[in-house]
């Protein structure tokens, strides 16, 4: 099991990152990015606490991918900043897509799709099948999420992804103890997206290994 979004203090969640990890493993992931929300004001700081968890993740068993999600950033500065956060070790870059609940900037999305170094687009809202084309040239996942809200226009990210032929990962954007899903949950976001069970399960046992990065 994997979830590439999740959130702690470091920014907006309520747990510190060794509990999130240890309850994560306790239902059965494997896999868990942390991505906490960043902008050039906190960047740096975030990735270099994180890579001090990644024993504790070791030692219960969880590859811990250290990433931010990019937030409500400037568009034009999307890029560098996700290069940056490669520089500075990140493992993930995830970017808060243009969700429909929040004044996320126009060109957002667009952004993100064209950059090599963003490896998720988050809650992508009304994505284009221009953009999401763009997001599978570059390697780009787009997200199904389980997040009040963001969760609105799941079946149009799925569909759109399946058109472009692009990745799509179910995530729990989760900021607190009752967000995290079980595998179940996961199962059900994405058969409520309009996904067949295979595709599902396709979607669900993804080799995180060869992603992001692959």
């Amino acid at each position: 099991m994997y979830d590439l979004h999740t959130h702690t203090i470091l920014s907006d969640g309520e747990m510190l990152p060794t509990e999130l990890i240890r309850r994560m493993a306790v239902i059965g992931y494997t896999t868990v990015a942390i991505a906490d929300h960043a902008d050039t004001s906190n960047i740096e700081e975030i990735l270099s606490t994180l890579s001090r968890v990644r024993e504790s993740a070791q030692i219960y068993g969880v590859k811990l991918l250290c990433g931010v999600e990019l937030t409500h950033v400037p568009p034009t500065q999307i890029a560098g900043l996700a290069k940056s956060a490669k520089e500075l070790g990140a493992d993930i870059v995830v970017v808060h897509g243009e969700t429909t609940v929040e004044p996320v900037a126009p060109g957002t999305n667009l952004a993100a799709c064209k950059c090599r170094y963003v490896d998720v687009l988050a809650h992508p809202g009304l994505i284009t099948i221009k953009d999401a084309r763009l997001a599978a040239k570059n390697g780009i996942a787009l997200e199904l999420t389980s997040r009040g809200g963001h969760n609105r226009t799941n079946g149009h990210v799925a569909k759109i992804a399946q058109q472009a032929d692009c990745q799509l990962v179910v995530d729990s954007d989760a900021h607190a103890p009752h967000d995290i899903l079980t595998g179940e949950a996961k199962f059900i976001v994405a058969k409520g997206a309009g996904l067949t069970d295979a595709q599902c399960k396709e979607v669900l046992s993804l080799n995180i290994d060869q992603f992001p990065g692959s």
